[in-house]
């Protein structure tokens, strides 16, 4: 899938904890990307979720059946609720962490996020932000590795910058 230091089959046990426990979730970022077929390298998993204290326990009990991790505990609600939005997970072994996001300034919040459903085999399916959703995050970044994703999302779907 083009991700630094994560196993292909650690991702799909990773979707497949966050389908088992019906979180309120949508795949963003380079794995995004790379489920679109524009794969390039990272070292994270973002992941846009729905900041409720239902969900979030949704989510740290997904967490809990891929790694066996007390720091899991510290994903809260009210942290992704506040100011920042994002909290990074480090899982206890590899390189690479997961970043679990509500909200992006008031650039982008959960509920602003297009999505759509990717069928990943054996019955295996993702919620995962549209190439156009995608487009719309990286385009007006500063970083130039986004605006260059930007640039491929654009070119592959025929996207219009407007």
């Amino acid at each position: 899938m083009g991700i630094a230091n994560l196993h292909p089959g650690e991702l799909r046990k990773l979707f497949h904890a966050l389908e088992a426990q019906h979180v309120e979730y949508v795949v963003v970022g380079a794995i995004a990307m790379a489920l679109h077929g524009i794969t390039r390298a990272t070292e994270d998993v973002d992941l846009f979720v729905l900041p409720t204290e239902g969900n979030i326990r949704s989510l740290r009990a997904a967490l809990r059946t891929v790694w066996q991790d007390s720091s899991i505990e510290e994903i809260r609600a009210e942290d992704l609720s506040g100011e920042i939005g994002v909290v990074s997970y480090m899982p206890p072994e590899g390189e690479w962490h997961l970043d679990v996001i509500s909200h992006l300034g008031e650039a982008f919040r959960y509920a602003d996020i297009e999505s759509m459903r990717i069928e990943l085999g054996e019955g295996l399916e993702v919620s995962v932000a549209t190439p156009r959703m995608l487009h719309r995050m990286k385009r007006d970044t500063l970083r130039p590795k986004d605006r260059l994703d930007a640039a491929w999302l654009r070119e592959r779907f025929g996207l219009e910058d407007a």
